[in-house]
């Protein structure tokens, strides 16, 4: 009987601990990429972070559109999703700006359990007029690329001073990517 206590009790902490991993949630914090679905270019890298238990997603990389076209710089850092609320999987009550217009939609954001896509949705008056990105997540070392002043800006949360924790490599080695 001694030792059958034990046993239940290690058997336990076993299951509660499982259950309460199995139940955490993802949330959107972190690096996205939005890739052309026609092309299959990425169009940009953007940041999301929460402040005030609410979410918002910045501008943080650009790429060129065409060959041999520069960067667009100028958006870096430009706050483009705001007031995003976080109910589960589901981000409501938020708006989305179109960088290049400077026009301001509703917005709704999905993010997949895995915690690896996200649907990105913009619309006016009604979500049923509207229209879905799909993006996707990049790793937490992909911070390490980003333009000094996108870090000082909107710094990677649980690291410190926008600095992104050493990417998990070999010495010598170029991160996977």
């Amino acid at each position: 009987m001694k030792r059958t206590i034990p046993g239940l009790l290690f058997i336990a902490c076993l299951t509660f601990g499982m259950a309460s991993a199995a139940t955490a949630e993802e949330v959107v914090t972190g690096l996205w990429k939005q890739v052309d679905p026609d092309t299959g270019r990425t169009g940009a890298w953007f940041l999301f972070y929460e402040r005030g238990g609410v979410f918002e997603g910045a501008i943080a990389k650009t790429f060129p559109q065409q060959p041999g076209e520069e960067p667009n710089k100028r958006f870096l850092g430009l706050v483009i999703v705001k007031g995003m609320h976080r109910h589960g999987l589901e981000y409501e009550n938020g708006s989305i700006m179109d960088p290049r217009s400077g026009s301001t939609y509703n917005a709704v954001m999905h993010l997949s359990p895995d915690g690896h896509t996200l649907v990105v949705r913009g619309y006016l008056g009604i979500s049923l007029f509207g229209k879905d990105q799909t993006w996707y997540r990049l790793p937490d070392a992909d911070y390490a690329q980003l333009d000094p002043a996108v870090k000082a800006a909107h710094p990677m949360p649980g690291h410190t001073a926008g600095a992104p924790h050493p990417a998990p490599h070999s010495a010598g080695a170029a991160p996977a990517r």
